[in-house]
């Protein structure tokens, strides 16, 4: 039995809603995609959601393993004749585009150890962790864009993904800390002097002057990561680069507010307001790189 082009349909529009639901950030980047990418990239984005929501979910940890290993079965053996629509969708996907579905397993490791509460020393084993959840993810829009050279496009793919996630990383230490998550390295803790300690409601609380200098440092990694990143831009067809560059821009906005206001990442979690995102989205249309 063979899904019907309705039904393939269907499960299209499932990941677009989730998509456009769900993607705070990359649904502008998605959105400037013509309709087969569209399609395609939010596949992709409604598995991986899956499966950092199980990771991030309130399961007990023994479920939340279970369920990431029903993800990683689910990928390897997608087919159009699933009775999950995303799962359609990404099979579909597959048939169509050299999407590294191997790439979710990174993905899924990553999900892994965040429910097992891995910690980092070094920077190094930080760059490891995100290459596992957002490199990879990097990698998979990849197979969607196309690229004039893959060989050249993987490694800026990956590290776009690595600098993202290390924006990731300072925007929601505050919300992590309470999940008893530290990704912030114990090596560059040590080193500037901040303690990671909670207050009487369980919040972070950080007094130490070196929590600036943390930041200012991190932040500093991260931007040797976006200029390789956004080597990629070049490589790609028009819409596909406004739709990265739309991701990018947003992240590299945020980056750049988070180093302006430290404090601000210890009082919630940072956004940038809607007109804002919608205005990085059309100067990426209009070519303007972020």
């Amino acid at each position: 039995m063979t899904a019907s082009p309705a039904r393939i349909r269907e499960a299209y529009a499932e990941c677009e809603r989730i998509t456009g639901e769900q993607a705070r950030n990359f649904s502008y980047g998605i959105r400037l995609l013509p309709g087969p990418k569209r399609r395609a990239l939010s596949a992709v984005y409604a598995f991986a959601r899956r499966v950092d929501d199980i990771g991030d979910g309130d399961l007990p940890c023994e479920e939340k393993l279970r369920r990431l290993k029903q993800a990683r079965v689910a990928v390897h053996s997608a087919t159009v004749d699933s009775s999950d629509p995303v799962v359609v969708a990404l099979a579909a996907t597959a048939q169509r585009m050299p999407i590294p579905l191997a790439a979710f397993d990174e993905l899924i490791d990553g999900c892994e150890s965040d429910v097992r509460g891995a910690t980092y020393g070094t920077f190094a084993e930080l760059v490891h962790y995100c290459r596992c959840v957002a490199g990879s993810v990097g990698r998979l829009s990849l197979g969607v864009f196309g690229a004039a050279d893959l060989a050249e496009a993987r490694p800026r793919a990956d590290a776009l993904g690595v600098a993202l996630q290390l924006t990731n990383i300072l925007r929601d230490v505050r919300e992590d800390f309470r999940n008893g998550r530290v990704y912030l390295p114990a090596a560059d803790l040590e080193r500037f002097g901040v303690g990671m300690e909670a207050d009487r409601d369980g919040d972070l609380r950080i007094d130490e002057p070196g929590w600036k200098a943390l930041i200012d440092a991190q932040a500093q990694r991260a931007e040797v990561w976006y200029a390789d990143g956004l080597g990629l831009l070049p490589l790609l067809d028009r819409r596909s680069r406004a739709c990265c560059a739309a991701m990018a821009g947003i992240y590299h906005e945020l980056l750049h507010r988070i180093t302006g206001d430290p404090q601000q990442a210890l009082r919630g979690r940072m956004s940038l307001p809607a007109w804002k995102k919608a205005g990085v989205a059309a100067r990426s249309l209009a070519g303007r790189a972020p």
